[in-house]
């Protein structure tokens, strides 16, 4: 184990692509333990062979035909309606945004990519500091992997054994306090009354029409999970349907959507979607070496020092988390740790949700962690800023997020509630 975490930081650090750092190193435990380089083949097919992964790419389809097909200006004018003209109004607007748009895009960057330009810059034209704005944002940014449905969640889903659709579930009320706990610090940062009231102007006569439009597609999020609870469709048969109904307002009732931005979604998203599965392989490789190298026992000796202290153990693991998201990126670090703690936390008694839930969203914090955070470089990009200035607005931010992976650690129910509420 300690051979392949010293090749696994020499190639990450060397630069090599995840995906690629991943499987070199899993070949290097497999040829240094005698094993037939075979297993590399077989483990990465293995890692791939699940019918839940086949949902992926039509969530990440249907994503890109929604972005090119106006969303983000719809869902803007949606949230400026909803909030209206109150005191830092446009910083609560940039947080019901992205709350909205993460039911779209279902990844964090995309919510940066998609929101920054408008809000990063727009909010500085009113007053706010450009690190304040980019701060909002990035802030609220985490919140896209949270809310249903999330590309993230089908991975984990898929290499941890759980149920898509509760975890889809589970993710609806955290992803809505990440929103709460965003507001309450812009709350109390405006306390003052230093908050700059919102100049935006939305004539009557276009409400209905953008409210209308709003509306349509936040019905895409509802449609899908709405449709599964029923038994209607299935998480990855609401996945196709979901890129029809895409594809169907961005060409007819939008009328965004030419052939050209269609054929150019289907390229993107098969470039994302071919990432995604070499990393879930890749990472197959580096969990048939460490399960080879005897983690069942260490599971075993972790069970008996935690076993009476089952919230003291998830405590532990949050703050692993953090120090992992510093330096991997959020869904390998899943796909990687999820299969060897999950044995844990069950022999604990521990539910599968809550813990998910915790994780992820802890490990989603990597994503606005220094040094290697990659919203927070999307959002210096955007706003031309330095890291230092962004990070002293952002920190207040990730403070009020980290209590709240703390409420859930003490409040399962928070997690576990809608799924077992539906599934009973």
């Amino acid at each position: 184990m300690i051979a392949i975490a010293i090749v696994l930081t020499l190639l990450l650090v060397a630069g090599l692509p995840i995906s690629y750092a991943f499987a070199l190193a899993g070949s290097f435990a497999l040829w240094f333990t005698g094993e037939q380089q075979l297993n590399v083949i077989s483990r990465m097919f293995s890692g791939l062979d699940t019918f839940v992964l086949m949902a992926a790419p039509f969530y990440v389809f249907a994503g890109e035909l929604m972005n090119r097909g106006g969303i983000s200006e719809r869902i803007i004018h949606l949230a400026q309606i909803l909030v209206g003209r109150v005191r830092a109004g446009t910083a609560y607007a940039a947080i019901l945004a992205s709350v909205m748009f993460s039911g779209i895009s279902g990844t964090a960057v995309a919510d940066i990519a998609a929101l920054g330009n408008i809000f990063i810059n727009g909010m500085a034209k009113e007053g706010y500091s450009k690190s304040f704005s980019a701060a909002v944002v990035v802030a609220a940014s985490v919140i896209g992997p949270i809310i249903p449905p999330s590309v993230i969640m089908v991975l984990y889903a898929a290499v941890a054994d759980i149920s898509v659709l509760k975890l889809f579930l589970a993710g609806i009320v955290p992803g809505l306090l990440l929103g709460v706990a965003c507001a309450l610090v812009v709350f109390w940062r405006g306390r003052r009354g230093d908050m700059p009231i919102s100049t935006i102007k939305i004539e009557k006569a276009e409400i209905p029409r953008l409210a209308r439009d709003g509306l349509l597609v936040m019905s895409l999020p509802a449609f899908i999970v709405l449709g599964t609870i029923s038994g209607a469709f299935t998480p990855t048969e609401a996945g196709g349907i979901a890129v029809i109904y895409a594809a169907f307002l961005g060409t007819f009732v939008f009328r965004t959507l030419n052939f050209s931005g269609f054929m150019q979604a289907a390229r993107n998203s098969a470039r994302l979607t071919a990432g995604l599965f070499l990393l879930i392989a890749a990472v197959e490789v580096v969990n048939y070496v460490l399960i080879l190298a005897g983690v069942a026992e260490g599971t075993a000796a972790v069970v008996s020092v935690f076993k009476d202290y089952p919230n003291t153990f998830l405590l532990v693991c949050v703050i692993a988390f953090l120090i992992v998201g510093l330096a991997l990126d959020a869904g390998p670090a899943l796909l990687l740790l999820a299969p060897v703690l999950l044995p844990i936390t069950r022999s604990m008694g521990i539910d599968d949700i809550h813990f998910s839930m915790v994780m992820i969203v802890s490990v989603t914090l990597g994503l606005i962690s220094p040094p290697v955070g990659i919203c927070l470089f999307v959002a210096c990009k955007i706003g031309n800023i330095t890291m230092r200035a962004l990070w002293s607005e952002l920190a207040l931010f990730f403070y009020a997020e980290i209590t709240l992976i703390v409420v859930l650690v003490y409040f399962p129910v928070l997690s576990t509630g809608l799924p077992n509420l539906f599934r009973g």
